[in-house]
């Protein structure tokens, strides 16, 4: 096992991973920016570094700064939470190279599921359905219009690097599919530095639904379940939930068999999230995101099953030490991601927390770093809290939800709890009956 790890991120995934490590016996450093030096995560460390600036490019994005922290604390594993670096090839590779541990997959994986076109001809190769669409990157508009024509629209170009819903582009004919191609190109190149794009069918009425998986470098590969992300505004996911409203036990374990005997002839390693689209009861994989998910707590409380703990202990070398029939599903689980926002404009709302109240009771958790005097700096993700509900069933974990919202109070800063109110008593997403465009529509009804 590890004789220390640092912890490349900030907030409350920061927080989470210490304390995975410190059931563990690993003792952690935190590596902070100059606006973070009073955060929780700093606080709670056993060591802590300075690696710069306010701004994420000169500390959490800051490199030499972090392998410079993990060399003088003497850390021997860096875990890079998500987002920062947790996808970045390059990185993972620098850590190894300077005789240190990735806590996530090989550079190799991470740079091809990176690239969504090489990720989707993977997993094609491998027997996993796909959206139907074009065989690569379009590189011109005659090619754009002819996979169009054979597809059909309304037709999705998107970014092959990249994701948030940057380098997407809707046409719903052939008169806008000029402009969508061009536009999508032009944010791919600005946001990415890479203008490649491809085209997939647009589905109209889809739920965005992930598998967990995990696997070791024993050759085991395992997933555990299934979370329903479809409440998503402008691509940016708002609440999840485990297991998805829409699945059946059956098509979970068919398609959860699928994607795991391809990651195993694959050879993947370390936590990944398949993303499929799901509608008419088919699944189409659209990306594999080669990290921890935000959202992994919905999966950790159907499943009993610590999964940054897992990580961890892949990281070192050590097999899973169970099998897929080992690991159980029980009840239902539901996230809400309370954001420094304003609920009505989505403004962000950094500012001082005056008074911080977490809610609690049988099946509630909280992931948060806020505390009660504490500054949210303006400089990064505004998203400050997630909570968590399990229940025996979709409609008490719902209505334990509604019970923890109401206990929720951040004072001091504009929340989005007021909108998550909302959602938990309308009556369409009581009913499970909703899909990637629901929360735009409910957002503007107002």
């Amino acid at each position: 096992m590890f004789h220390k790890v640092l912890i490349a991120n900030r907030g409350e995934i920061a927080l989470r991973i210490q304390r995975a490590c410190r059931e563990l016996g690993i003792p952690t450093v935190a590596v902070h920016s100059t606006a973070d030096a009073e955060a929780m995560h700093v606080r709670l460390a056993d060591e802590s570094v300075c690696i710069g600036p306010p701004p994420a490019r000169e500390s959490y994005l800051n490199v030499p700064a972090i392998l410079s922290a993990a060399a003088i604390t003497g850390a021997d594993a860096i875990h890079p939470g998500y987002g920062f670096l947790s996808e970045n090839a390059a990185f993972a590779e620098m850590v190894e190279a300077h005789g240190l541990t990735f806590i996530g997959p090989s550079a190799d994986h991470i740079r091809m599921m990176g690239d969504k076109i090489a990720a989707k001809t993977a997993m094609a190769s491998l027997g996993v359905p796909l959206v139907p669409g074009s065989d690569g990157e379009v590189k011109d508009l005659d090619e754009a219009i002819a996979v169009a024509a054979r597809i059909g629209y309304p037709v999705l170009v998107k970014a092959a690097a990249g994701g948030g819903g940057r380098g997407m582009k809707v046409a719903s004919s052939a008169d806008g599919l000029e402009e969508a191609w061009r536009v999508a190109r032009t944010e791919a190149r600005t946001a990415f530095g890479n203008d490649a794009v491809y085209i997939e069918k647009y589905l109209d009425k889809p739920r965005h639904i992930e598998l967990q998986i995990m696997a070791d470098s024993h050759g085991n590969v395992v997933h555990f379940g299934e979370r329903d992300c479809s409440l998503q505004r402008r691509h940016q996911k708002l609440l999840e939930e485990a297991g998805s409203p829409a699945l059946t036990p059956a098509q979970r374990d068919a398609i959860g068999a699928t994607s795991t005997a391809g990651l195993a002839k694959l050879g993947y390693r370390n936590a990944g999230t398949l993303e499929f689209l799901y509608q008419d009861g088919q699944f189409a994989f659209i990306e594999m995101n080669t990290r921890l998910q935000v959202e992994h707590p919905v999966t950790e409380l159907l499943c009993g099953i610590d999964l940054v703990r897992e990580q961890i202990r892949i990281a070192a070398g050590q097999p899973l030490g169970y099998t897929q029939a080992d690991i159980k599903f029980s009840g239902h689980a539901i996230e809400c991601r309370i954001n420094a926002e304003d609920p009505e404009t989505f403004m962000p709302t950094p500012g001082r927390v005056t008074h911080f109240h977490a809610p609690g009771g049988l099946g509630v958790r909280v992931d948060s770093a806020l505390y009660a005097g504490y500054m949210v700096p303006p400089f990064y993700d505004s998203m400050v809290a997630k909570l968590i509900v399990h229940a025996p069933d979709r409609a008490q974990a719902i209505a334990r939800m509604r019970r923890a919202l109401a206990e929720f109070a951040v004072v001091g800063i504009k929340t989005t709890l007021p909108l998550h109110q909302r959602i938990m008593e309308d009556p369409e997403f009581q009913s499970g009956d909703y899909t990637i465009h629901w929360l735009e529509r409910f957002v503007a009804r107002g």
